[in-house]
């Protein structure tokens, strides 16, 4: 299962237990805090009703044995008779629900509001018999034994007369009467808890998101640090907030430690190897010219150390240019720059190697202005001329061909192999010269990649049989033609 998927399951799982929890608390407290609020006013009414009682009996109102024609029956009669339309929060009240009872004290009903009961006996009842013992009696009789909402609650007052108990006063009210309230309650409290869970809902997705955003972000930023070089520019961290925000620095952290432990690893193992043939080629001249030797061997093995000594310069010198290079995140142009400048100051400083190899160089076209570093330009087109003018037989040209803000360098020479087309840039990588040799060391094309690198650009090579073509395209949206091999 997926982070997001897991993180949602977990929130609504939560969230639903909780609102279920709450909303089962409310619902299971509404029916009974109803009732008990119907009770207390019931007992306010009994209690006001048995003070008016007591005075109809001692003023002999009402016959000690009940009349249903006694004044304080006429009375509740009367009461049980009237309409009423009442609007109570929303809901219309047009019955008078509440059933009045006097009862004597042998526990027989001396007077009922309704016309009904009057002689029956009620001293069973436990609200008329605690009332009878000075004790407060309630209770709550269903009509219809397995039907709750059938309860009838009555609650009882006794009626002093001359300092006793002469009768009990008895109130009784349907709950259904109060079930309308009560089931509006409920309406309203399962509305906003559904309200509320579904805010809840939205709550939680839009928190899941924008959770597995930043992970995702963080992950896309793993993954391309994994597929990044280390000679490439280095990867933006993401800005992310909170604990995920100090993981992004954490694992940035983590990749400059990684990255300079392998740029250092990788360069030792190819230095190493491309230092064996130099080093080993000035020991073996240097063991020889200890001996005593003819003069055209003592040149030859002399000139041996002093090209191997060169050689071992060129290499130093391009390596400390390579990992300045690879240290930079982007180029810092000083101000526009014409590409045509930077060819000639190339081509003035390759023209005396290229004398002494007898090719002749050559540069076209005026090339546009931009935005670049001068040195850099100039470093990368000379070290597209250096590779040329080595692959170049004598007698040959090399052309640099300006052409917007492309600039391509044309030898004449025998090409590149096409499998070795795509590895040409990396370090320490190198072809046969056309006399076999292989002089070079792989850093120059390296040297030009990471330069286009840093500009938004590619180097892009193209065997044309004869020779080959090495293009800067300065151009940040461009697209390799087809058959160009480039790596960025």
């Amino acid at each position: 299962m997926r982070l997001g998927l897991r993180l949602l399951f977990a929130f609504f799982l939560i969230n639903g237990m909780a609102a279920f929890f709450v909303l089962r608390v409310f619902t299971a407290e509404i029916k009974p805090s109803a009732r008990e609020v119907m009770e207390d006013l019931m007992v306010d009414t009994a209690y006001a009703l048995a003070e008016l009682a007591g005075q109809a009996l001692q003023r002999g109102e009402v016959p000690r044995t009940g009349a249903q024609d006694s004044a304080f029956a006429q009375s509740l009669r009367r009461y049980n008779q009237r309409t009423v339309d009442a609007s109570i929060w929303g809901l219309h009240k047009q019955s008078l629900d509440l059933r009045i009872y006097l009862i004597g004290s042998d526990g027989r009903v001396l007077v009922d509001s309704a016309g009904v009961a009057q002689g029956q006996d009620f001293s069973r009842w436990r609200d008329v018999g605690l009332t009878l013992r000075g004790e407060y009696g309630a209770r709550a009789t269903r009509e219809i034994a397995n039907d709750d909402t059938s309860s009838v609650m009555h609650v009882s007052a006794p009626v002093w007369v001359d300092g006793r108990i002469a009768a009990v006063l008895t109130v009784a009210k349907p709950n259904r009467t109060v079930q309308a309230f009560i089931d509006r309650s409920e309406r309203k409290l399962l509305l906003q808890g559904g309200l509320f869970l579904a805010l809840c809902a939205a709550v939680g997705v839009a928190v899941t998101l924008w959770m597995v955003w930043n992970v995702r972000r963080l992950r896309r930023y793993a993954q391309s640090v994994q597929s990044t070089d280390l000679g490439a520019s280095a990867v933006q961290v993401p800005s992310v907030p909170g604990e995920l925000g100090d993981l992004a620095q954490a694992m940035e952290q983590m990749r400059l430690r990684l990255q300079g432990h392998d740029y250092v690893e990788g360069y030792v193992r190819a230095l190493t190897h491309e230092l064996k043939s130099p080093v080993a080629a000035l020991r073996g001249a240097g063991e020889l010219l200890q001996d005593d030797l003819p003069v055209a061997d003592r040149q030859a093995f002399a000139r041996q150390v002093v090209e191997q000594s060169e050689r071992l310069q060129r290499l130093i010198d391009r390596l400390l240019e390579l990992s300045k290079l690879e240290q930079r995140p982007l180029a810092h142009p000083a101000a526009s720059v014409s590409l045509r400048s930077c060819a000639q100051a190339a081509l003035e400083h390759a023209q005396a190697r290229a004398q002494l190899r007898s090719v002749t160089l050559a540069c076209t076209g005026d090339g546009a202005t931009g935005a670049w570093e001068r040195e850099l330009v100039t470093l990368a087109i000379g070290n597209l001329l250096d590779n040329a003018i080595d692959f170049a037989a004598p007698g040959q040209n090399v052309r640099i061909e300006l052409e917007g803000t492309r600039v391509h360098v044309q030898d004449q020479g025998p090409g590149v192999p096409d499998y070795a087309l795509a590895r040409l840039g990396e370090r320490f990588y190198t072809t046969a010269r056309p006399n076999g040799e292989r002089s070079g060391s792989g850093l120059g094309l390296a040297i030009v990649r990471r330069i286009m690198a840093l500009h938004g650009g590619q180097l892009q090579l193209v065997n044309t049989a004869p020779g080959l073509r090495a293009t800067l395209d300065f151009t940040p949206t461009s697209h390799t033609s087809h058959g160009a091999h480039t790596r960025a």
